[in-house]
């Protein structure tokens, strides 16, 4: 039977550095901001947040260690929630909602799959 937490930290700290990269770069090859402008750059920011979340907290990749790793992911599911309601906050519609929508989505399975520290086996 497989768990459903197989996501280790370590890994973790992997998906959240191709996240942050994915979040700078995927509304400009996806073209987003027709609704509205604030699409691109609500994601912009978001990525460069995790950056700076990702190596301020307590995991293989982390520069600083100051963020425990169960606040990070408590961290983690604020975004996801508010990713849900940007596309209401700033009246998106279309694939710029769908955008939002979608990283949600991903962000709360990617949480729901990750080991948490007392748990993990690196």
């Amino acid at each position: 039977m497989m768990k459903l937490r197989f996501l280790s930290p370590t890994n973790h700290g992997i998906v959240d550095y191709l996240a942050a990269v994915a979040l700078i770069v995927g509304p400009f090859a996806l073209q987003l901001g027709s609704s509205n402008p604030a699409a691109v750059w609500v994601s912009v920011f978001s990525g460069l947040l995790v950056i700076i979340v990702s190596l301020a907290t307590k995991y293989r990749y982390g520069r600083f260690k100051v963020i425990p790793f169960g606040g990070h992911l408590a961290l983690d599911l604020l975004v996801a929630t508010l990713f849900m309601l940007v596309p209401f906050l700033f009246k998106l519609d279309g694939l710029d909602a769908a955008y939002y929508y979608c990283n949600a989505v991903i962000v709360y399975l990617v949480v729901a799959v990750t080991q948490s520290e007392r748990n993990a086996i690196e």
